[in-house]
């Protein structure tokens, strides 16, 4: 076992769906390529000799004390291009956003300067914020595209890129809308460019941006290219009323079943929003082993409803949490946690007071920060299939570094009242960037 990278400290995960563990104290030795392949605890025998021969390697990095280190977060959906109009154009509704706000921004990606402007910006930022790995949603645009991939890959973000295929003349505007063949051709080779960087850690990702902008050719060819390259998919899923309405008068069925009868719906596929899912949607998403991206802040204004997350984790679907950058004003995972756990309440309570209590709500659909931390982390991993998440032998050390005592932190911490469990729920709800002193993707220092 060749060591390459140590750290030192103590470290919090969930590697199961409520439960968390508190590694204290602990030694996690890494390979050449980040993943780890030791993990001492202070009472191992032979704790202090690594300590002291990683030491003397000068491959060891102590977490000063005070400190905690946290998985990386995973976001399961971010439209890339939107990055610029984070925090505008809320009030709108979701085909009114798209079509006078959204589709105009994401036509501006022609200009490279523009794309490299906001990329570089947009990835800063999600590093900053202590998103390890995140999946893209681009433009329509080739060499955009390419220059995302570019970009995340000279930051040292993994990430997950899909160049968006929009051909339904119909619902797309005459100057956002490419042809059929442009459509598939432009997956294809974005496929073949990225498989050209040669490294694991980008990954293209076959792209309908929903079934309202793709015709019924696009959704089977791109259907039959994810068949043929195993790649990723990703695509919106019921996600408002509009949305959810649209694909039932078209195609006579809902999302799922459209999704599933074009070859769009596997083991690889993430699903964003699934807000109106039925019973048997999930049962569907469950067999086919897909996964979903819950963005409870960016559906308090877009998507009409809030997503039954406890009841999609009940029935064992994979799901992660998703920032929706832009339709989600806040480019933090910390937030969507806390959204999450909010909009839970909010379906389980209900909201309208005229209503009996115990007509209001739908009980039942609560969940706590446990819940949230493990979706935003390994939740979120095991949707995309990636080995990280966690701290756990295997996996690659993709990992963010808080620090409670930052000064411009917004973490309060009283050490003869908060328990280490306690620690992390502070940090789940309170903490902000400032807190996040350190980024590590594969073992190396990204941001901090």
């Amino acid at each position: 076992m060749t060591i390459a990278k140590a750290f030192k400290g103590t470290f919090f995960h969930a590697p199961v769906c409520g439960q968390i563990e508190v590694l204290r104290d602990v030694l996690i030795r890494c390979d050449s390529d980040g993943r780890i392949v030791d993990i001492v605890h202070p009472d191992t025998p032979g704790y202090a000799e690594a300590v002291f021969e990683d030491r003397s390697a000068a491959r060891l990095e102590t977490l000063a004390h005070g400190t905690y280190a946290l998985p990386g977060f995973c976001d399961l959906h971010i439209h890339a291009p939107q990055w610029p109009q984070l925090g505008k154009a809320l009030d709108v509704p979701l085909e009114v956003w798209l079509q006078k706000h959204t589709f105009p921004l994401e036509a501006r990606y022609s200009d490279l300067g523009f794309a490299r402007r906001s990329y570089e910006g947009l990835v800063d930022d999600l590093l900053s914020n202590g998103t390890t790995t995140a999946l893209y949603f681009a433009t329509q645009h080739q060499d955009a595209t390419r220059l995302l991939a570019d970009i995340c890959l000279e930051k040292g973000q993994r990430a997950l890129i899909g160049k968006v295929a929009m051909d339904n003349p119909q619902e797309c505007p005459n100057f956002y809308v490419e042809s059929t063949d442009a459509a598939l051709r432009g997956t294809s080779d974005f496929i073949d460019y990225v498989r050209g960087l040669k490294t694991g850690r980008i990954k293209p990702v076959v792209t309908p941006r929903f079934i309202a902008s793709c015709t019924d050719a696009a959704l089977e060819g791109l259907g039959d290219l994810a068949k043929r390259c195993g790649c990723h998919i990703q695509t919106h899923c019921s996600e408002s009323d509009w949305e959810h309405n649209y694909v039932l008068e078209r195609h006579g069925m809902e999302d799922t079943d459209s999704l599933d009868r074009f070859g769009l719906l596997t083991r690889h596929t993430v699903l964003a929003h699934a807000n109106f899912i039925s019973e048997s949607n999930m049962d569907k998403i469950s067999a086919r082993g897909a996964g979903i991206a819950h963005c409870p802040l960016s559906n308090y204004y877009f998507s009409n409803a809030v997503f039954p997350l406890k009841r999609a984790l009940e029935k064992g679907l994979r799901v992660g949490l998703g920032t929706d950058i832009s339709g989600g004003p806040s480019a933090s995972i910390l937030d969507n946690m806390r959204w999450a756990v909010a909009s839970s309440r909010a379906l389980h309570d209900g909201v309208d007071a005229r209503l009996h209590w115990d007509n209001r709500g739908l009980r039942g659909s609560q969940i706590d920060w446990r819940t949230a931390f493990h979706i935003a982390t390994r939740g979120g991993a095991e949707a995309l299939d990636l080995p990280v998440g966690a701290f756990e032998k295997g996996r690659y050390f993709d990992a963010q570094l808080i620090d409670p005592q930052a000064k411009a932190g917004t973490i309060r911490l009283m050490d003869d009242l908060d328990s280490d469990e306690e620690v992390l729920q502070k940090i789940v709800y309170t903490a902000s960037k400032a807190n996040i002193a350190r980024v590590w993707v594969a073992g190396d220092r990204v941001a901090g």
